[in-house]
């Protein structure tokens, strides 16, 4: 096996997370978009069976030559790894195991030069392709997460910087893993959202806070032996370990500021600022949709739309949007407060475009995924697959835009009405049901909105294409006898 140089799938992502007080229904959300440095790196979304007993297994990365002897026992998880393990890697990405935690990582970040002199990355270390997988099937809590994955951090290292979610019914965390082995988690506020987007986010940490700060020991002492703390008052975590340049100007404090302005359109800022708040409040109660559309965002409605009419052709290409073609899946993890706790967790996943393709809702308490996003194959086959259903219809979308938008806008509204009355009734049926019963029930309505959209999907799709020929060039209007 050929040791590959770890970090491939960087300078990708924006995370979105909500606390249970500011959404609309008391869901506590975290939601990313898993960008790569490929168009297509087909993905499934499988459930990863529960494990007893096993003995000795060793997970070897194919990207680092990263090693480790699994735990003999694991919980059942949702996971959406590549196709091409071999060339690459596994990535389990996101998802929810049995105990309603859930997961995603990672939002890439970086760390600076000062902070990396003194304690480098380690090449051969904890990096994102096993990061899900030797951590998911074994926390019981959002914050047992940090604490299980900081101790992981302590005994490998890390070789790369990595932002991790972690997720359960009270509480949100985000951890910055920046360099080798230092690391800082912050607990979003129930009351609160926050935005990250390739860029060191957490701001000042308050040590003596320990119910809403974890970090890597002895990182106190490591930035006052090492002077890099270039502030005179506060710890900011940003400033000491981040990185503040003309890239992270254009290419991520943008996205930040859009979906900010999206859910505080009342605080004017500059896109390009440098000091963009992590933690924001709103008046505005935040949906699932919402979280979605700035997920599926490019700047709508701005100057620097790619897909626009506004601005200049230079305006437009100033900043790194949001939603990519490159975005290989986008997910909001909710986990709902407002119904019981076994039928309450559900991942809201988008294998297209997000600008262009649906999020479709899945219970996590299930046995198994469909096929047809569980078998996905390297290239189009036969038509079944969901991830490549969803990309052929973000390419048709976006190759004929101005024509082909506001048929996909409708489709998108009308979806997403008929998504969330299966999810309504779903658990409307599903009330009187436990145990294994109402497992069993889940997992056929996830079958079943699969097959939903497949039915409305398809035939979108043939209708975009049979549309499509009618926009063809190679055409000519003459004597109808001719």
């Amino acid at each position: 096996m050929t040791t590959k140089i770890p970090g491939k799938h960087l300078s990708a992502c924006t995370t979105v997370l909500v606390g249970k007080k500011a959404s609309i229904d008391g869901s506590t959300m975290i939601a990313r978009n898993d960008d790569t440095f490929l168009p297509l790196t087909p993905q499934r979304f499988i459930m990863q069976p529960a494990v007893t007993g096993r003995k000795g297994e060793v997970i070897t990365s194919t990207q680092n030559g990263f090693t480790a002897t699994l735990p003999e026992d694991g919980y059942r998880y949702m996971a959406t790894p590549n196709v091409d393990v071999e060339n690459e890697g596994e990535y389990d990405e996101n998802g929810f195991n049995e105990k309603n935690v859930a997961m995603s990582a990672t939002e890439s970040v970086y760390g600076n030069e000062k902070a990396l002199s003194v304690d480098p990355l380690v090449m051969d270390g904890l990096a994102e392709d096993t990061m899900p997988t030797m951590v998911l099937p074994y926390i019981n809590s959002a914050r047992g997460g940090v604490k299980y994955l900081g101790d992981l951090i302590k005994q490998y290292g890390s070789p790369e910087g990595n932002g991790v979610i972690f997720s359960d019914h009270n509480d949100v965390w985000y951890m910055e893993i920046v360099t080798g082995h230092h690391w800082v988690a912050q607990r979003i506020p129930d009351d609160a959202y926050a935005v990250a987007a390739n860029q060191v986010a957490i701001q000042q940490v308050d040590f003596k806070d320990p119910d809403n700060f974890m970090w890597s020991e002895g990182i106190q002492e490591f930035v006052e032996v090492n002077h890099l703390n270039p502030d005179q008052q506060g710890w900011n975590f940003r400033h000491i370990f981040g990185t503040s340049n003309e890239k992270d100007r254009h290419y991520n404090t943008p996205r930040v500021w859009f979906a900010q302005r999206y859910l505080n359109p009342e605080i004017d800022q500059d896109p390009e600022s440098s000091d963009l708040p992590f933690i924001r409040r709103t008046e505005k109660k935040i949906a699932v949709e919402d979280v979605e559309y700035i997920l599926s965002s490019h700047y709508n409605e701005t100057i620097y739309d790619p897909l626009g009419k506004l601005g200049t052709p230079e305006t437009r290409t100033k900043y790194r949007p949001i939603s990519m073609n490159r975005t290989q899946n986008s997910h909001v993890l909710q986990l709902r407060n407002d119904v019981s706790a076994d039928r309450s967790a559900i991942f809201w996943l988008c294998f297209g475009v997000p600008a262009f393709s649906p999020y479709v809702p899945f219970f996590a308490n299930a046995t198994d995924t469909d096929a047809t996003y569980a078998n996905t194959p390297m290239k189009i086959e036969d038509g079944k697959s969901a991830y490549w259903m969803y990309r052929t219809l973000s390419m048709l979308v976006e190759s004929h835009y101005s024509q082909f938008i506001q048929q996909d806008v409708d489709f998108l509204t009308d979806v997403k009405q008929l998504l969330r009355t299966h999810v309504n009734e779903t658990l409307t049926n599903t009330r009187d049901l436990s145990g294994d019963q109402l497992t069993e029930a889940l997992t056929t309505a996830n079958h079943n909105v699969t097959a939903l959209m497949q039915d409305k999907t398809q035939p979108f799709i043939n209708s975009l294409i049979a549309h499509g020929l009618e926009l063809s060039k190679l055409t000519f209007n003459m004597d109808k006898n001719l």
